[in-house]
């Protein structure tokens, strides 16, 4: 297929995404909310819609929609109201979902993205809205009926919606990566879009490009992964373009993904608003968002990832890949952050993250959270090295082994236990390059007559004789002023 960009056709994608909220309880009952329990053990009348039962909105719902809204530079509503969008599914025993449809609590956002020919592209982000999730529907489980699962009625959900500015699979790929990530920094959803606490739906229409009017809009609801977000797309712009070419009219309907078959098929005719039969919902107040909660809000907001990286290449002097691999986790990245603030070695420090550290994460199938050293520590494992107090090599395969299991032990006590720590005595030295040289004339005659490559066999038999011990730094100076004097 050729790429939309360079096609008579253009793109067009807005993408709305649901991320369940990691709160303990749902939003508008105590019921639990942990994933993967028993069909139907996390219900109560409240849930289930009972007569004469009222819903009671959960505050961490208002904070974390408030949080996610700060960080997407998002217009806070002072006045929000929930409403009831009504339809009739098995999974949803009320018959109606608790939304916000005229108040959104959040508006008028965006999110900018570094595209991969280094350009920057802004997403506007149209509106953040507070909603409850639906059950499950189990059409797979029983060959004759199709099963029900009621625990996830409740959950609390935001909906991100963006405006229709995506205009390839790439766009759309590379604005839930971001979006992912930024959420696990709030730790406000975990982003598991395979156990759907983050599920896409995808508007998509094609045009002519150079025109105005919008085409007819498609929407792709709830998939599970990305991937499947980008090929769906890339689906739909070849579905439709032939449609179009071969003149037959694109309807507004909802359709699914098959991802074994790579192509979407038709559901339903799209709901129009009115479908929904919206009115305010009777039962919850206005919620008023003042000035002080949002100053509370923004005054506990951690580190977001756009500014971490920005600090890493700005400040530290990192290059673009390493502060991407360093921001990829927000434990890792504000790992390395406490580090930073111990040290001024960025670059050295940032290769410890980066190598050892993660080797011995994965080695032992271990997130951040349960790594035994403190940034403290590798601070001062980082300056150690740095300084000329033991070598990397012999810091890497010795020292820091130990250190891991003994965290509570100082990097420069334990080199010295360990014998370790590297010779910087000038005279030891140089006594060790010149017993070296006098047992390779030939080789210094070599050097001396242009092939300078020789002083790495130099360096290494100073290094045997010194037990690898010696300075590197220290010795390489000796011997290339013995060498050419």
């Amino acid at each position: 297929m050729n790429k939309s960009e360079e096609h008579p056709y253009e793109l067009v994608v807005g993408l709305e995404v649901h991320t369940q909220l990691t709160t303990q309880s749902k939003a508008f009952s105590s019921d639990a909310t942990e994933y993967g329990a028993a069909p139907n053990t996390q219900v109560s009348a409240i849930s289930l819609g009972h007569p004469g039962t009222l819903p009671m909105l959960n505050r961490q719902v208002v904070d974390d929609a408030i949080r996610l809204g700060l960080a997407l530079n998002c217009r806070i509503r002072e006045r929000n109201e929930f409403a009831r969008k009504n339809y009739f599914y098995a999974d949803l025993p009320k018959g109606y979902q608790i939304t916000q449809h005229t108040t959104p609590i959040a508006t008028e956002g965006y999110m900018d993205l570094r595209q991969s020919d280094g350009q920057m592209f802004r997403l506007r982000i149209t509106r953040i809205h507070m909603e409850e999730d639906a059950g499950k529907s189990m059409h797979d489980q029983d060959a004759y009926d199709s099963l029900i699962d009621l625990n996830r009625c409740g959950v609390p959900l935001l909906e991100i919606v963006t405006e229709p500015d995506i205009r390839s699979a790439a766009q759309a790929g590379q604005y839930l990566t971001e979006l992912r990530r930024l959420l696990r920094y709030l730790e406000i959803c975990d982003g598991n879009m395979e156990e759907g606490s983050m599920r896409c739906d995808a508007n998509i229409s094609v045009r002519r490009k150079g025109d105005v009017q919008l085409g007819t809009k498609v929407e792709v609801k709830n998939m599970n992964s990305i991937r499947h977000v980008q090929r769906a797309i890339e689906h739909e712009f070849v579905r439709q373009v032939a449609m179009i070419e071969s003149r037959q009219a694109i309807s507004s309907e909802t359709r699914s993904f098959d991802a074994g078959r790579g192509n979407t098929f038709a559901l339903r005719s799209k709901e129009q608003a009115n479908d929904y039969r919206y009115f305010p919902e009777p039962d919850l107040q206005p919620v008023i968002v003042s000035e002080d909660w949002k100053t509370m809000i923004r005054a506990n907001m951690p580190p977001l990832p756009a500014d971490l990286l920005h600090d890493f290449t700005s400040r530290c002097g990192l290059n673009e890949y390493d502060a991407g691999v360093l921001t990829e986790s927000r434990e890792i990245a504000l790992y390395y952050n406490n580090i930073i603030t111990n040290t001024r070695h960025y670059k050295a420090a940032a290769n410890w993250v980066m190598g050892p550290v993660k080797s011995w994460l994965n080695a032992h199938a271990l997130s951040m959270k349960d790594f035994p050293l403190s940034a403290a520590c590798m601070a001062l494992l980082t300056e150690l090295v740095e300084d000329g107090g033991i070598s990397h090599t012999a810091a890497v395969q010795k020292l820091f082994p130990a250190l891991v299991s003994q965290p509570s032990e100082d990097p420069a006590e334990l080199a010295n236990r360990m014998g370790l720590q590297q010779v910087q005595d000038p005279d030891e030295l140089l006594r060790l390059a010149r017993e070296v040289l006098q047992a390779w004339p030939d080789k210094v005659a070599a050097y001396r007559s242009g092939k300078k490559g020789m002083i790495g066999l130099f360096m290494g038999e100073l290094m045997k004789k010194s037990g690898g011990k010696a300075d590197p730094k220290m010795a390489a100076k000796l011997l290339e002023g013995l060498l050419d004097a």
